[in-house]
């Protein structure tokens, strides 16, 4: 695959925003070095590009009904620098609608995107899990991400990881200082979202400099509206014969599990792999 072409804000040494992107008009937006993806240089990593997205959905479409999924498929390179976020109602309802949004590289899409939202009620009497709890940040020690992974993007994250985790398991805390886009709060949800892709980096089953392992798409469920700050992971990685992988974690906020995120994997191995 051709290198894609580094066209971050501050990619050339030039002072940075403290945030991932800078609004240029009412759809159109530019990357900053801080969303930098940690395969290529040139691409934008599709954690706070798919939390960018549904700010958009959310900010554009304002309602009270919750987000219950997003489905998300990366259709190519992320491309660092300019581009547009398109927003439309497919399934109107006063009940439960289904926006899709894309992100659009002039006339390339590389991000194609579907939420589910649904009407609010009183379900407190019969609320329950059966996912497990993560221990609380404060008892969780910290980790170094850019010791594996490089990218802008991982560079701003805080990270914390339990001592049990091993090749295709964790459990981690992380949050990052920054806002999705320069001078504007991020809502609740799209805050909590704009973290949940770094899953795929945070159990890694294989050396990602000898086996290369990336996402081509990202579904999160929820069962009620996360508290953003600090996203908490239990993740697992699993690899199959064929060049076939997934990554499945449960999701949590500091008040306890809220939901499951998924992603599809192609698995590739390169020189010096097994």
């Amino acid at each position: 695959m051709p290198e894609a072409p580094n066209n971050h804000l501050g990619h050339d040494g030039a002072p940075v925003p403290d945030s991932y992107y800078v609004r240029l008009a009412e759809d159109r937006l530019v990357s900053t070095l801080h969303s930098q993806g940690a395969w290529q240089p040139g691409e934008q990593h599709m954690a706070p590009a798919s939390g960018l997205v549904l700010a958009e959905i959310e900010r554009r479409l304002p309602s009270d009904k919750l987000v219950s999924r997003i489905s998300f498929d990366i259709l190519g390179v992320i491309h660092s620098g300019e581009f547009t976020i398109d927003v439309d109602v497919i399934r109107p309802g006063r009940t439960i609608e289904l926006i899709e949004a894309t992100m659009r590289h002039g006339d390339r899409v590389s991000i194609s995107a579907r939420v589910w939202r649904l009407q609010a009620g009183d379900t407190t009497t019969v609320q329950g899990d059966e996912w497990p709890t993560l221990p609380p940040v404060s008892e969780v020690p910290e980790m170094a991400l850019e010791q594996r992974w490089g990218g802008g993007f991982i560079g701003s994250l805080e990270g914390h990881q339990a001592a049990d985790a091993r090749p295709g398991y964790a459990r981690s805390w992380v949050r990052s200082p920054y806002p999705l886009v320069d001078g504007e709060i991020d809502p609740p949800t799209a805050a909590f979202v704009k973290l949940v892709d770094a899953a795929n980096g945070l159990a890694v089953r294989e050396d990602p400099r000898t086996t290369f392992f990336p996402n081509v798409d990202l579904t999160i469920h929820f069962t009620r509206v996360p508290e953003p700050e600090w996203v908490g992971f239990e993740t697992k990685v699993a690899f199959g014969p064929t060049g076939l992988g997934e990554t499945t974690t449960v999701l949590s906020d500091v008040s306890g599990p809220i939901g499951t995120a998924a992603q599809s994997l192609t698995v590739r191995l390169g020189q010096g792999a097994k």
